[in-house]
């Protein structure tokens, strides 16, 4: 049975605590007491003083998650983690339970291990990361009032039985819209639901919950919660005290030599094509249309289809090699010569290529595609892109303005050999440039980078050791790296999520800047036309949820998602898919 702690149960100091007072106490008498606000910073017995500082949108989201299960939908840099923070402290004040925090990435994990340490006093804390081979685990489940961790570790050990989630008081969800699918997620909170106990708590935290009716209802009936609240930046109580991110575009042409290597793709992309068409296969769309999303289904329909194996190797041939022709299209439109090269290059260099594999490389198309984008990179005449000498400018503008502070530049790149030729093309300007990657290392001349080194990387850029920062989409998700003062988006993304995520990491402390670098009459212009019309469809539907969900109160929303989901997901298991 939970407790609710005592003020007399903490010491003034960093000392260890004075042994507790077993005693029962009520509820606090009003919300007003809970946090009490002293030049701008919280007061409350476990936060440490003068450390944290909350806006008055955030006290009314914590206000809330601390009576309903709740899904926050606040835009990047408005201070989520407060919010989850808020809630913690008092969490841990009247309850001798447990808090857990999940987060998607080992560094979300270190960030989040760090911030509550140093806002959270008296509290013992664990860090779980690593892999299934080889997790980390900095301090004990049992003994620690929060532990922070990546999901599949928890899940791991949840299904050895190392423990369970019945003294957990409050189950913090962070990057929320993950919680669809497969994603681990998915059973934790389900679990959660069996195990909880009295009072307990969820808080799911996102900037971008989705841009389809479906994929909000499912992280909503995923995680359980009864509650959304959602704010935006131009919201009343919450425009005052954001600022004001501007957005441009830049826009460049493709080269008339690398137009013609684009065609030699196109081509062979549409012989293929036509092929599966005649086999039965994508007459739904006309071919100029097609996604990679749409050849990655593909292959589903493909097995789904009734008939004999050995019918199935001629339609899954075409698949693969026209996906390979899309892949090689896209990196050599939207990211240059040089990462087409290096895609088919690696193809090449497959230890056990499949039989698709080598008859992409051998199509006649490709190989004239490869030779004449061999000479024109070889020649030096162009860069590998138009882009990175529109980067180069760009940087140059940047770095010309007058700024209180030293500069920060973040570039995102879709892709590793990108972010290798960005880097280069900077560097060779004479500025210092870091490198910020996953830690997967696919050879000697792009290692991948440990958390160790992420967290070092970042740490630089922020105390200004190197003024511009290019990385992959590990930095899209939570990373704190304040007073950015230029974003930059090497290629259009069309998922709402990463480009909420990406322009999230400037306009914190003053002015934001983003740039998208666009390519005219290529997928940049698809892709991002496609993200502005799931960011309208995201903001209208979570609206419209938000105000459901008041007006339901407790359980309905969830209830009614889970119903209404439930139909489908019936449908589906009874296709010859499944």
């Amino acid at each position: 049975m939970s407790r609710q702690r005592s003020l007399e149960e903490f010491s003034s100091g960093p000392g260890p605590l004075v042994p507790p007072v077993v005693v029962r106490r009520p509820t606090c008498d009003g919300y007003p007491e809970i946090w009490r606000i002293d030049s701008g910073n919280i007061v409350h017995p476990f936060v440490r003083a003068g450390t944290l500082r909350a806006l008055p949108f955030q006290t009314d989201l914590a206000r809330i998650g601390l009576e309903e299960d709740l899904l926050v939908v606040l835009p990047t840099g408005l201070g989520k983690t407060v919010i989850a923070a808020l809630i913690a402290a008092e969490v841990l004040r009247r309850t001798d339970g447990k808090i857990l925090v999940l987060a998607p990435t080992r560094p979300l994990v270190q960030q989040h291990a760090d911030s509550f340490g140093r806002w959270l006093r008296e509290i013992r804390r664990a860090r779980f990361t690593g892999t299934v081979k080889r997790p980390v685990r900095e301090g004990a489940w049992e003994s620690s009032d929060l532990v922070v961790a990546t999901p599949e570790i928890v899940q791991n050990d949840l299904a050895a039985g190392r423990y369970d989630l019945s003294d957990v008081q409050l189950l913090i969800f962070d990057e929320a819209h993950h919680a669809v699918g497969k994603y681990v997620y998915v059973p934790i909170a389900e679990r959660y639901r069996g195990e909880r106990p009295k009072g307990g708590r969820v808080l799911g935290l996102t900037a971008s919950p989705g841009g389809k009716d479906e994929r909000i209802e499912e992280v909503v009936a995923a995680l359980g919660v009864a509650r959304i609240e959602a704010r935006s930046r131009e919201d009343d109580g919450v425009r005052e005290y954001v600022q004001e991110v501007d957005v441009e575009y830049r826009w460049v042409d493709l080269t008339p030599e690398v137009r013609e290597i684009r065609d030699r793709l196109r081509d062979a992309s549409h012989e293929t094509a036509r092929r599966l068409q005649r086999l039965g296969y994508l007459r739904q769309k006309p071919i100029a249309s097609l996604t990679v999303k749409d050849l990655i289904a593909l292959r589903s329909e493909i097995f789904a289809r009734p008939g004999p194996m050995v019918r199935k190797f001629g339609p899954l041939y075409h698949q693969l090699i026209l996906l390979h022709l899309f892949h090689a299209e896209e990196r050599l439109e939207t990211q240059g010569v040089g990462p087409f090269l290096q895609y088919l290059d690696r193809l090449a260099a497959k230890e056990k290529p499949s039989r698709g594999d080598r008859a992409v490389l051998a199509l006649p198309g490709i190989e004239k595609a490869r030779r004449e984008a061999e000479i024109y990179l070889g020649s030096g005449r162009e860069a590998s892109h138009p882009k990175l000498d529109a980067l180069v400018e760009l940087v140059h503008e940047q770095l010309a303005r007058p700024q209180e502070h030293r500069p920060r530049i973040l570039i995102f790149a879709q892709y590793r050999d990108t972010i290798q030729g960005v880097q280069s093309v900077l560097e060779a300007q004479g500025w210092k440039v870091g490198r910020f990657v996953g830690q997967a290392t696919r050879d000697a001349a792009d290692p991948g980078m440990n958390q160790v080194e992420q967290a070092q990387i970042l740490g630089a850029f922020r105390a200004g050791a190197f003024p511009i920062l290019v990385a992959s989409s590990v930095a899209e998700e939570g990373l704190d790296v304040p007073d950015v003062d230029l974003v930059v988006f090497f290629e259009s993304v069309p998922s709402e999520i990463r480009a909420i995520q990406r322009r999230g990491r400037t306009g914190r402390t003053s002015t934001g800047r983003v740039v998208v670098l666009l390519t005219r009459d290529t997928r940049d212009v698809r892709h991002q036309a496609a993200e502005v019309r799931r960011e309208r469809s995201m903001r209208r539907i979570v609206r419209k949820l938000s105000a459901a969900s008041k007006m339901r109160g407790a359980a309905g929303l969830a209830e009614q998602a889970r119903t209404r989901r439930a139909p489908r997901r019936k449908r589906a298991s009874a296709s010859p898919a499944s």
